[in-house]
């Protein structure tokens, strides 16, 4: 398959907003859209986005997860971006009516159909620097994904950033292109001189996320990661996890957690840590690198702990285990 992310399906679910209207969904090409160099979009970053997965079961039915949580978080991106407000009905039908066109296309577990609802703003004003878009443009592209690291499980490598943030502050909670691009730098330059995977975001020791991904910590039956508030992005993964963990008895800790404990605690024998998002599931960290000193969590491989979390996961996506929580919603052919 190809890279993660580049095979898109041929047609697209598409609406506009205008003159305070939603016009009617419609299946269109997905090469190109059409924008007036003006819209506010390419000068001002008025943008947001959600991912999601749909996935085949052994029956061939098809089941798309969590997709009101997405829906809801990208109705709080797209109020806090102050972007026309739509209604969840609305992108609920896109995505359904979306992925029941292209149900034959959806492949196998481990891979699925990932589902990338976007967000824009497209009023030709350059003037609008400080003012809202009027207009909008909302749609869903469809892409046939694998297995995001395809070389199987190697724990990764993450720098420890102490002296920036991600993004700004009050941004955090927004899914918003910008908030990707302000850490690209930080990134790039972790990979050059430390050969990092990622850089993990600690402003003033305060553990926070990385440029892509939720942080958490295992250590024996304690699963601990940052309590939310607008500085970072509410991960439906990591809500997922959480609730596992939940179930399986674990103590679940969200609170504010310092790089001083984080890295006393990752020396320790059977510590664990990972990164959630919907790309990569819960994909294993085994080394921190701080003020050019490398520190192995536990024996720096990826850790069982997180390898059930994600194993199960992956078998309620997959129909192989119970949905006990309601999180599977199934997609009907039209």
């Amino acid at each position: 398959m190809a890279a993660f992310g580049t095979q898109f399906m041929p047609n697209m679910v598409h609406t506009t907003f205008a003159e305070n209207a939603w016009s009617k969904p419609k299946l269109v090409s997905s090469d190109s859209v059409s924008l007036h160099p003006g819209a506010h979009v390419l000068h001002y970053a008025s943008t947001c986005f959600e991912g999601l997965k749909a996935f085949k079961h052994d029956d061939g039915s098809v089941y798309v997860f969590r997709m009101d949580r997405n829906i809801a978080r990208m109705q709080q991106s797209s109020s806090l971006l102050h972007l026309p407000n739509f209604p969840a009905e609305l992108l609920e039908k896109m995505i359904l009516s979306g992925l029941a066109e292209v149900l034959d296309d959806i492949p196998a577990p481990p891979s699925s159909m990932y589902i990338r609802p976007t967000h824009i703003g497209t009023e030709a004003a350059i003037g609008k620097a400080a003012s809202p878009s009027n207009s909008s443009m909302l749609y869903v592209l469809f892409s046939q994904v694998g297995a995001y690291f395809s070389g199987g499980d190697v724990a990764l490598r993450l720098l420890i950033e102490e002296d920036a943030m991600r993004c700004a502050a009050h941004m955090g909670m927004v899914k918003s292109g910008g908030n990707y691009a302000s850490a690209m730098g930080p990134i790039l330059r972790a990979k050059e001189q430390y050969q990092a995977d990622q850089v993990l975001f600690c402003p003033q020791g305060d553990v926070q996320e990385t440029g892509a991904a939720n942080f958490i910590l295992i250590d024996g039956n304690e699963i601990i990661t940052k309590a939310l508030d607008s500085s970072f992005l509410h991960g439906v993964t990591r809500d997922s996890i959480l609730t596992i963990a939940r179930d399986f008895g674990m103590d679940v800790q969200e609170r504010t957690l310092s790089v001083e404990e984080l890295l006393e605690r990752a020396g320790k024998p059977g510590c664990e840590a990972a990164l959630s998002g919907t790309a990569a599931v819960l994909a294993p960290v085994g080394t921190l690198i701080h003020e050019g000193k490398e520190h192995h969590i536990g024996n720096g491989e990826p850790g069982p702990t997180t390898l059930k979390l994600r194993k199960t996961l992956n078998e309620i996506q997959w129909g192989k285990r119970e949905d006990r929580h309601g999180w599977l919603r199934k997609v009907n052919k039209t």
